[in-house]
């Protein structure tokens, strides 16, 4: 860390603050992305169903907020709208 200037700790802090912040942010989208497949695997459509759309609103909001690229979560949207489209179909 910077020790002669003021601004530069103050830069540091706040890096720190927003690394924080949007590791926490990457761990919820994480966690809900592997709720909702594990609901999927378990074959619960209502459940499923509600874990996907708070899924899909991490996601966005990540994705807003430029925390993950606008593409990845795009793909990570795609690829599980078709997983539950498919459990859809198989009920």
């Amino acid at each position: 860390m910077a020790k002669k200037y003021s601004s530069a700790e103050k830069r540091h802090r706040q890096s720190e603050e927003r690394r924080l912040r949007n590791k926490s942010v990457k761990s919820a989208v994480r966690t809900s992305v592997k709720k909702f497949v594990l609901l999927a695997q378990k074959k619960e459509l209502a459940g499923a169903e509600a874990a996907l759309k708070e899924m899909i609103k991490g996601l966005d909001t990540a994705s807003r907020k430029g925390i993950i690229k606008k593409n990845a979560a795009a793909r990570k949207k795609s690829r599980m709208q078709k997983l539950y489209n498919s459990l859809k179909a198989a009920q």
